[in-house]
């Protein structure tokens, strides 16, 4: 029988008031787009391994999806639904080996992403994980937005469920989308230490910036297998990077 484990990543309040699409486009014309091996690394490693607050199971080893993964929009405002459709069309372009797209019906779906009211966020939070459990989730983090996925014993996840506001702005919303949906697919850990990253408290883009471009797309080589340990990625990631490189620059037209 497969285990059960689930893992939240929070997107906590934004520090600055939410800004319009003009405010992602501000982001990116100042975004770093250049790193060197050993700061892409070092992102992966905080990222894909441990989490930030997780409920049940192992946190020392990769997870990911080893199916095509599938997402549905659970609610009612169709604005927030064609964003989120964009932005699940974004991801897919931009990570070289996932299989990742909308589907129209809940059965199809191994992505669950609620379209919620502020006012409703902690109510479905209860909903979802008992409202003990919102408690903990509330008090330690305090969350915007919420992802979450469970995996089976191999490591494989097999379910996310992802809860978006869809009240704060497009700002929030966008940041909100990008970050929940790309946690949910396996770097589910925080860093405070890693300025570049998307997964950074301190840190909101708006858009699928081209350092996580390097962590999702490291994760998703057909080399770094869910299971795999610190010392088991460690030994095929020079190999993997070189091709991630590749790939992120032809995807966003970077200079040599």
């Amino acid at each position: 029988m497969a285990a059960f484990a689930a893992l939240l990543a929070p997107v906590t309040a934004l520090s600055a008031a939410a800004g319009d699409v003009p405010a992602i486009v501000s982001r990116q014309r100042i975004e770093k787009k250049s790193f060197t091996d050993a700061e892409i690394i070092e992102g992966f490693f905080k990222t894909a391994f441990g989490a930030e607050y997780h409920l049940a199971g192992r946190v020392d080893r990769i997870r990911k999806y080893n199916v095509p993964v599938r997402v549905f929009a659970d609610g009612r405002r169709a604005d927030r639904k064609a964003q989120l459709a964009k932005v699940v069309s974004d991801i897919g372009k931009r990570i070289q080996h996932l299989d990742i797209a909308m589907t129209e019906t809940d059965e199809d779906a191994n992505v669950r992403v609620k379209l919620v009211r502020d006012r409703d966020l902690y109510r479905t939070i209860s909903q979802d994980y008992g409202s003990e459990r919102a408690r903990e989730i509330k008090t330690s983090l305090d969350p915007q937005c919420l992802s979450g996925f469970r995996k089976n014993d191999a490591f494989e996840i097999e379910h996310s469920d992802v809860i978006l506001t869809v009240d704060n702005g497009d700002f929030v919303f966008l940041d909100c989308a990008y970050e929940e949906l790309l946690q949910s697919l396996g770097p589910i850990n925080d860093t405070s230490s890693v300025p570049w990253t998307m997964f950074n408290d301190n840190v909101s883009m708006g858009f699928f910036d081209v350092y996580d471009q390097y962590i999702l797309n490291v994760l998703y080589d057909p080399r770094i297998k869910a299971g795999m340990t610190f010392t088991e990625v460690k030994a095929v990631l020079p190999t993997v990077l070189a091709d991630v490189r590749a790939w992120v620059k032809q995807v966003n037209d970077l200079p040599e």
